[in-house]
């Protein structure tokens, strides 16, 4: 289909981009890489009056690592994230759940921020920043702020941003280097949105117990969610078979999804709960 007519402009800084923005109230949209984007144009899905480009902020294509943890720029792309060996051990979750990010072209031109402005609930990096207590910073034409990941989803394809504001990063806490993590999703074909995905982590003290446990799901709710029964079930034990089931059964009834033309609710909700245990079967066989 062909793209509803629109103008179209490249800004060279992220105070240019908001400029923008702002002039044309809520009839304007930025493009971080487009591959949301673009198909909702081209179904009339959205028909922006103006197009906010911003493949020229090299400065927002950063990624730091320091003490206090990882910090993505937001037009950091799929296969940015992905190549930078560092990663690995500063933050395996993540690299988990964007190895399962669509196909090596979409990764090649997606970008962190866009993903988040998008708000898919099924994508796979807005359950990691929720999981994980991210922040997301943002600047408009009122100044910049930052909003806890938890507050930034309002439903599908809705956030907190403000119509003249752009994501400029994503912060995610330290992660210890001795932390157990897993990620599981389940899509109908490799690249596709995920049908329900589970996503949790916990640090295990010296007698084998679970602290500080965190689990996620995507593709069961309007929003990511925070599985914080399933938290509850592994919060100072060790994880054996029993703990599993129960925190399988707990990740099932914590969740009501609605049926769709992919799977109904009830196989949704089976399917969290079959995520939740295969991660936490790949975090318990991760050596210590």
């Amino acid at each position: 289909m062909k793209l509803p007519p629109f103008e179209y402009a490249c800004p060279t800084s992220v105070s240019e981009a908001v400029a923008l923005l702002a002039a044309h109230g809520g009839e304007a949209k930025a493009l971080a890489g487009g591959q949301s984007l673009v198909p909702m144009l081209a179904f009339r899905v959205a028909a922006p009056a103006l197009l906010v480009d911003l493949r020229k902020l090299s400065e927002l294509r950063q990624i730091k690592i320091t003490d206090a943890g990882v910090t993505l720029g937001a037009m950091a792309r799929w296969s940015d994230i992905l190549r930078d060996t560092r990663l690995a051990k500063a933050h395996p979750l993540l690299i988990a759940a964007i190895e399962h990010v669509a196909h090596y072209q979409i990764r090649n031109r997606g970008t962190a921020g866009g993903s988040l402005a998008h708000a898919d609930p099924a994508a796979e990096l807005p359950g990691i920043v929720v999981t994980c207590e991210a922040d997301i910073a943002v600047v408009g034409k009122a100044g910049a702020r930052v909003i806890a990941a938890k507050d930034f989803f309002r439903g599908p394809l809705m956030t907190a941003l403000a119509a003249d504001e752009i994501i400029t990063e994503i912060r995610f806490p330290a992660w210890p280097s001795e932390r157990r993590y897993g990620f599981c999703e389940f899509a109908r074909r490799r690249g596709d949105f995920a049908l329900a995905a589970a996503m949790l982590f916990y640090d295990q003290d010296a007698e084998g117990r679970a602290h500080n446990a965190h689990a996620g799901a995507v593709g069961v709710a309007d929003v990511p969610l925070r599985l914080t029964a399933v938290e509850m079930v592994l919060e100072g034990h060790k994880i054996d078979d029993t703990i599993i089931a129960q925190a399988e059964a707990a990740a099932s009834a914590a969740v009501e999804p609605a049926d769709d033309i992919h799977a109904s609710g009830a196989y949704r909700k089976h399917l969290v709960g079959v995520m939740v245990e295969r991660a936490l079967r790949s975090a318990q066989a991760r050596p210590q």
